[in-house]
């Protein structure tokens, strides 16, 4: 298992997006949250980044998809769980929404 730490400037370009969009949201519900829900985002984020690991391990070892030129660009897990975090943080929006 290779480990990149060069990436491209693409995925840096992703991980700031998701995490300037969880930011504003975070920002725009901060009234509306409480101490428990941010407690409940980082373990979500954590226990999805984890789903997303497995999977991750499981396609390149039965080779579904490769990255080129190394099997592991180290930037995917934080981008993972910066996009949970905005995912739940757009979920609440919109059930705050239409409730």
């Amino acid at each position: 298992m290779i480990f990149d730490v060069q990436f491209s400037p693409s995925w840096y370009a992703l991980f700031f997006a998701f995490l300037l969009a969880w930011l504003m949201l975070t920002i725009a519900r901060r009234r509306h949250m409480e101490k428990k829900e941010v407690k409940q985002q980082f373990v979500l984020g954590f226990l999805g980044s984890c789903v997303l690991l497995s999977m991750e391990i499981f396609a390149t070892s039965m080779n579904l998809w490769n990255y080129i030129p190394r099997n592991w660009p180290v930037i995917l897990w934080p981008t993972y769980f910066v996009a949970i975090l905005f995912g739940y943080q757009l979920l609440r929006l919109v059930e705050r929404f239409f409730s």
